[in-house]
């Protein structure tokens, strides 16, 4: 079981992101999937989850509005679009599979990715 994060990168406030998970090794459509973030000396924090069909979604209060969390069960990919970027989203962004309903709670998820580095630039 394997979930692989990529799209990070450096961009400027104002710029915009998406990143990808692949999923590997599980029945992708029985997990619901998250985003989770750390930026440097802080907690890993909720951004979003969705659930196994993708037909419900839910948000950090931070990111509402700017961030997109989606899935495509046919490539064993969730998404997470991210416009606006701010330099208080610069973080090691992660995601995490829940082989259940979509969780906003960080210790509900079985499966973790490796991660990768979101950095705006103001």
């Amino acid at each position: 079981v394997q979930l692989q994060a990529s799209g990070g990168g450096l961009v400027q406030a104002g710029g915009s992101l998406r990143l990808s998970c692949l999923a590997s090794g599980l029945t992708f459509s029985n997990y619901a999937m998250g985003w989770f973030r750390q930026a440097p000396a802080k907690e890993r924090e909720f951004v979003a989850t969705i659930t196994r069909s993708g037909g419900s979604t839910d948000y950090a209060d931070s990111v509402k509005g700017r961030f997109t969390i989606s899935r495509d069960n046919a490539k064993n990919t969730v998404y997470l679009k991210m416009n606006s970027l701010k330099p208080e989203d610069t973080a090691v962004y992660y995601c995490a599979a829940r082989n259940g309903v979509r969780s906003i709670r960080e210790v509900a998820y079985d499966v973790w990715g490796q991660g990768t580095q979101v950095t705006v630039s103001s």
